[in-house]
């Protein structure tokens, strides 16, 4: 009772410690001020941005129409790029139809006649309202840095700004006003549009709540043919730009998908069309997310301050969106940062608070003890009540209580202040200074537990035996496990107690259980597969890659593929194994194949396997499954001693190789890989052993051995 005391007010002293709060909100503040410095919060603050902006989806004004050169456009207008006369045709179609101003989104490049630029100077010159594209230098991947040159733009032409700023989704989230160009400012492409005026270098966000589908739309070959009614044109400002996706100029809107470059243009004039936006960054958030961090700190339920947490998130995440549809931003992730990590600092405080504690008995539980750091250097005593679930299960909860009381009580002999721990089971245990002798003092209370327990009146005989751990370097959660062994060990020789020494027992469970494990590491993602290039040394580009089967062990860490793979092969257990390799590698190879083709994968494949009459099949499904052409898939023999006085072997790699399937002789010049091998296994390459490779310039007889090897596969 006195430690159950003692525990409650070591909780209630950190909980209103003042230091531990501020403490908190300190590192709090800290780690979210360099989380909003370094942008961490990009990747999610743009994805709730655009979360919200599906919220508050309105249509486009119509005053802006996209002239597009479209894939219809294209073919019937003829090869690209167009002559600057098809430009002149468009601009003369415009202003005859009233339109307010041209801005050209086109990069007008190439050759030209001077009949061509007589026209497009005239058609300029006569509308009065053409912008063209200018960008600083390097922008556009042209070195010069007005996109035409001033003897073909005419005397009235415009100039704005053509160049986008995109992130690595390949979207645009941030348009300038203006930037200064050879000690002039242009204007971008939303701001003449918009005709709003900004410092240059100073940007804003796009509205991308804006439908990029309800902007007119007229084909340039309909523009050229005069197939458009031009009160759709009349009084609008015009973009005219491609749409085509093989022409490029392609973005990511966000929450439309890729589209032509042009609506990013529209849409940033339609959005400054609305008002200028305001952006007011992260520190204000930061700032409101801190202050109700503080107060959830004070508050003195973990309850209250979980809903105080949970309703400042949910504003943090929503509440923009009625700014946002007054054209004011602010960034949240620094702020939502903030909340998590308390959040998850009370969250976790709570839980150890609930979890530490024997529900009946009030004392600290295992996983308590497991949490004691102080522990590491000390003896670990562990002791178990043999018959305890048949008293437990005659016992009603009030006496249960009074029968652990009697136990602890003769425990604790001795040592009164002796902080014990209690399992599930009757299991208890404790820590004792290792420099003690510890055994006599398990002795003694093993004497102890001779005279019955009393329960109301009843006397209960207690059957108990006793583990010791003298101590280790491995977790408390393993010397525990240890000390509960010593003592079933004890219990089943008759001994009062006995030790458990792990540094003088050898690991032999685990190799007893590790093909066992193997199988379940494969369902339970432990195994992967690691990829290794291949590079041609003539080209210098990676053609493929050999993949490699690897086990990380959630215990014992990194295993050795020479370990597992060996034993699996040794015990005909690596057809599971090989299998999920295969899979792994073939989705892999498909997907790298979809962007470059020609990328082959290797796979190891154990002789062994090739007893496997389903083998071929699976293959054959995977590969189809997957979209990968058998050629780009070579399967390198291992352990060729297995085909030794069979010829089915043989039979499934003529078999594979009718499938389409490269056959590779892995580490040839080792173990049974004769030249009898060679001449009857169907392979198409070999694999010459890295012993021979690695010593060619240091000893003639490997040189020699490597040449000749060559020499013979060519033949081959």
């Amino acid at each position: 009772r006195r430690l159950k005391e003692s525990v409650l007010v070591r909780w209630r002293k950190t909980k209103k410690g003042e230091p531990s709060r501020w403490k908190l909100l300190l590192w709090t503040a800290v780690a979210s001020l360099v989380f909003g410095l370094i942008g961490l919060g990009e990747l999610p603050e743009d994805a709730l941005r655009t979360a919200r902006n599906k919220l508050h989806v309105h249509k486009a004004s119509g005053d802006i129409v996209f002239v597009a050169i479209d894939d219809r456009s294209l073919r019937e207008v003829g090869r690209w790029p167009w002559s600057r006369r098809h430009y002149a045709q468009m601009i003369d179609r415009l202003s005859e139809a009233g339109a307010k101003r041209t801005v050209l989104d086109i990069i007008i490049q190439g050759r030209s006649t001077p009949a061509d630029d007589a026209l497009f100077i005239q058609a300029i010159d006569k509308a009065r309202n053409v912008t063209l594209p200018m960008a600083p230098r390097g922008t556009t991947g042209f070195g010069d840095t007005e996109l035409l040159p001033p003897a073909v733009t005419g005397k009235h032409a415009e100039l704005g700004l053509i160049d986008l700023q995109y992130n690595y989704q390949n979207a645009v989230w941030r348009l300038n006003y203006s930037k200064i160009v050879h000690g002039r400012r242009v204007p971008s492409f939303a701001a003449k549009l918009a005709e709003v005026s900004g410092k240059p270098d100073e940007s804003f966000i796009p509205d991308y709540s804006t439908n990029p589908a309800t902007i007119p739309v007229i084909a340039a070959s309909d523009l050229l043919a005069g197939r458009f009614d031009p009160r759709t044109v009349e009084g609008k400002d015009i973009v005219v730009g491609t749409s085509s996706e093989g022409l490029g100029d392609q973005y990511f809107l966000p929450g439309w998908g890729r589209t032509a470059g042009a609506y990013v243009h529209i849409i940033g004039a339609e959005t400054l069309k609305a008002g200028k936006p305001l952006y007011l960054g992260w520190i204000p958030g930061l700032l409101l997310a801190l202050g109700v961090c503080w107060a959830a700190t004070r508050r003195k339920s973990v309850g209250q301050a979980g809903l105080l947490l949970g309703a400042s998130a949910s504003m943090l995440v929503l509440g923009p969106i009625s700014l946002e549809m007054n054209h004011v931003h602010v960034d949240i992730t620094p702020a939502l940062f903030a909340v998590i990590i308390v959040s998850t600092v009370l969250g976790w405080r709570r839980w150890r608070q609930r979890g530490l504690v024997n529900t009946v008995s009030g004392l600290p539980n295992l996983s308590a003890l497991r949490a004691n750091k102080t522990g590491r250097d000390q003896a670990l005593i562990a002791a178990r009540i043999l018959n305890y679930a048949e008293i437990s299960a005659a016992l009603p909860p009030d006496q249960q209580r009074e029968l652990v009381d009697q136990i602890v009580s003769r425990l604790r002999v001795g040592a009164p202040d002796r902080t014990l721990y209690e399992g599930d089971g009757g299991i208890f245990a404790w820590f004792e200074d290792s420099s003690q002798p510890v055994g006599n003092h398990v002795e003694a209370l093993y004497a102890l537990f001779r005279n019955p327990a009393r329960v109301d009146g009843l006397p209960i005989d207690l059957s108990i035996s006793f583990g010791v751990e003298i101590g280790s370097s491995r977790s408390l959660a393993n010397r525990l496990a240890s000390a509960l062994v010593a003592a079933d060990e004890a219990a089943h020789d008759g001994l009062k107690w006995k030790y458990y020494d792990p540094e003088a027992l050898e690991d032999a469970s685990w190799k007893l259980s590790m093909l066992s494990q193997l199988d379940s590491a494969v369902d339970k993602g432990e195994i992967w597969v690691a990829y290794q290039p291949k590079l041609d040394l003539k080209t210098r580009q990676i053609i493929g890659a050999e993949a490699l089967a690897r086990w990380t062990h959630p215990e014992k860490g990194p295993i050795a593929a020479s370990e597992f793979i060996a034993a699996a092969e040794q015990n005909d257990r690596i057809g599971k194994l090989t299998d999920f390799v295969l899979e792994q590698a073939v989705s892999s190879a498909a997907a790298v194949n979809r962007k470059q083709s020609g990328f082959g994968i290797a796979v190891n494949l154990s002789a062994r396997l090739l007893g496997d009459k389903g083998f071929v099949l699976r293959l054959r499904a995977m590969l189809a499954r997957n979209g990968l052409p058998a050629h780009l898939l070579t399967l390198e023999l291992t352990e060729t001693a297995a085909l030794a006085g069979t010829d089915s072997g043989f039979d499934m790699l003529a078999a594979l190789r009718d499938l389409g399937v490269n056959i590779s002789i892995d580490d040839y010049g080792t173990g049974l890989s004769t030249l009898d091998y060679l001449k009857k296994i169907p392979a198409s390459e070999i694999k010459i052993d890295q012993s021979f490779v690695k010593g060619m310039l240091d000893n003639r007889s490997d040189l020699v051995m490597v040449q000749s090897t060559i020499a013979l596969a060519h033949s081959l």
